[in-house]
């Protein structure tokens, strides 16, 4: 028995071993597997990544979005570390166009965000144009106002109260661009009573940024395509514009008209103001009062071949979706409604306008 129990016993050792080999042998072969869906997943990863524009919109914009605030971030630190009698106009110009590239990214991809995304851009954007304002606010004075009258006081005595001319009265106040109006593109800017038309089709400014600031009382006619539309601080003024390839930024406007088609429009500070538009996107205002939307009503020669390069061939009806970002509750915002249809512009053809600058 003993040695029958001892050849019993004999295998007992020998069979774990054998269970743990084939234990072992099928971890590491799950291992393999295992290594093997991963990479094949980090690949398809990749490919995803490289081609997120089709399968993921919102993260492929997202991940654009991110490195083009990053670019403008540092545009920003590096215009405010520059010197006013240096490169401070370089560092502002480049802060600017970064700035520019944020917009048209945001503008492009407006119609395809969830409204959390949409919002959280734009205000990054606002606050990105703010803090470039702050900058150009901070670094000009200092290159107009530095000290060259300091160093010459010394060298006049005060002059005699008694023999000094009496004061005059101010002048009539005129539109002046501000600070604040620093914006880029040509265009036009501090005007009063003029009509103001521009055909960027013969252009050398093609399809670029286009500036309209400090304007009182004036018809602005636009014909042709520009990559975005920056307004400042209008009065009183009926403007038509063709067609903005990306957005189209409305600050500071009262008892104005706009005319325009655009994939996307940021209406701020605008007050008794008629939007009539064709959008990609829902048009946008803040601190807004009395501001009215109608369909767009414009029409020259070759306009709709602008409307058609431009992506904006298709009435989308985005007109009446309009968001006001400071009205949060449920019900009709009040501070915008409809231009009622008896009292909406026809169609105003613009084809026998050319292009002139005229003060009269």
């Amino acid at each position: 028995m003993p040695s029958g129990a001892a050849a019993g016993m004999e295998p007992e050792p020998e069979q774990p071993k054998a269970a743990a080999g084939g234990a072992h042998r099928k971890h590491l072969a799950m291992l393999e597997r295992l290594s093997k869906r991963s990479s094949s997943s980090s690949a398809a990863g990749a490919g995803a990544s490289s081609d997120s524009a089709g399968a993921s919109p919102v993260e492929a914009f997202l991940t654009r979005f991110a490195a083009a605030k990053l670019a403008a971030e540092s545009a920003l630190s590096a215009c405010r570390a520059s010197s006013p009698e240096g490169d401070a106009a370089a560092s502002l110009a480049a802060a600017a166009a970064a700035i520019d590239d944020l917009d048209r990214l945001v503008a492009e991809s407006s119609h395809a965000l969830p409204p959390y995304e949409l919002r959280s851009a734009l205000a990054a954007a606002a606050d990105l144009r703010a803090a470039h304002r702050a900058a150009a606010s901070e670094i000009r004075p200092k290159k107009s106002f530095s000290f060259r009258n300091k160093s010459r006081a010394p060298k006049n005595p005060p002059p005699d109260p008694a023999a000094a001319p009496p004061p005059q009265p101010p002048p009539p106040e005129q539109p002046k661009p501000s600070i604040d109006a620093v914006l880029p593109g040509c265009g036009f800017r501090g005007r009063s009573g003029a009509t103001l038309v521009k055909d960027l089709r013969a252009s050398s400014n093609k399809d670029g940024d286009f500036t309209l600031a400090d304007l009182v009382s004036c018809e602005v006619y636009v014909k042709g395509k520009c990559r975005a539309l920056y307004v400042h601080k209008l009065r009183d003024c009926r403007v038509f514009v063709g067609a903005v390839l990306g957005s189209v930024l409305i600050e500071d406007v009262e008892g104005c008209t706009f005319v325009m088609a655009a994939h996307q429009i940021r209406i701020h500070e605008a007050t008794a103001t008629d939007f009539y538009l064709r959008v990609r996107s829902r048009p946008i205002i803040e601190d807004c009062s009395g501001v009215r939307f109608a369909p767009h009503a414009l029409k020259y020669d070759g306009i709709d071949e602008d409307l058609t390069e431009s992506g904006l061939d298709k009435e989308t009806g985005n007109w009446a979706n309009v968001d006001d970002f400071k009205w949060l509750r449920a019900v009709q915002s009040p501070n915008w409604r409809f231009v009622p249809e008896e009292e909406r512009l026809q169609i105003v053809d613009i084809s026998e306008i050319h292009e002139r600058e005229d003060d009269s």
